[in-house]
């Protein structure tokens, strides 16, 4: 688990050992993007170092001017999955989280790739709480938010996944072994930061809120590096 020392909010898991995510899997994100709708997957990592919990700090490292919030569903896999089924694939998930997939801006497009932008110490909150998928029921049919100082700067519905849940399963496992613990979280809709007129930006003193429907609020407050 991770030290209290380092994260004095635990997390609600041990460290996993892979965090997936996907890029552009919202239908409403990709049009404010004025990019195409992906035909597969965009796949990349979120390092594990970069995870914190509910209430933890996101810190902004000195001469970062562009950190952005994207709201996420998460999934947390149960079992060790390799070339599983779509059909099969739900039996798999252990729970449902929210994840901020922080993210510097400025980093990200001069990178020419997206895992540093992503991975910085603290932007990767994840929380608050992990819940079963009876619970959840249908996990394509929930309201996922997220909030700045209270203001909603994204409202959308998990229905808009390009991808959904089974089909992401399936298209990893068959070349990547999921194993108990791995995330793989979903991507975000509109609304990011970036793409507002002028675009916003997170700043010391910021709240950053990320609800989503049966789920909860996963709430960071943000920090500049000292």
């Amino acid at each position: 688990r991770f030290s209290r020392k380092v994260h004095p909010v635990p997390l609600p898991f041990p460290r996993p050992n892979k965090v997936i995510a996907v890029g552009l899997n919202y239908r409403d994100h990709a049009k404010e993007a004025n990019v195409p709708v992906p035909t597969t997957p965009v796949l990349f990592t979120k390092w594990t170092t970069s995870l914190i919990g509910d209430g933890e700090s996101i810190i902004i490292p000195k001469g970062v001017t562009q950190t952005d919030w994207e709201a996420e569903l998460a999934v947390v896999i149960g079992k060790r999955a390799s070339r599983v089924s779509e059909i099969d694939a739900l039996g798999y998930v252990s729970g449902y989280t929210c994840m901020n997939d922080v993210t510097d801006r400025e980093a990200q497009s001069k990178d020419g790739q997206w895992v540093r932008s992503k991975s910085y110490d603290t932007f990767g909150p994840i929380g608050p709480r992990i819940v079963s998928p009876s619970e959840i029921g249908d996990p394509h049919n929930l309201k996922i938010e997220a909030r700045l100082n209270g203001k909603t700067m994204q409202s959308s519905n998990t229905s808009n996944l390009v991808f959904n849940v089974p089909f992401l399963i399936a298209y990893i496992s068959a070349r990547v072994t999921l194993e108990p613990g791995d995330v793989i979280t979903t991507g975000t809709p509109h609304g990011v930061g970036t793409f507002y007129n002028p675009p916003i930006f997170m700043k010391e003193g910021d709240v950053i809120e990320i609800e989503i429907e049966k789920i909860g609020i996963l709430k960071n407050t943000v920090k500049a590096e000292k």
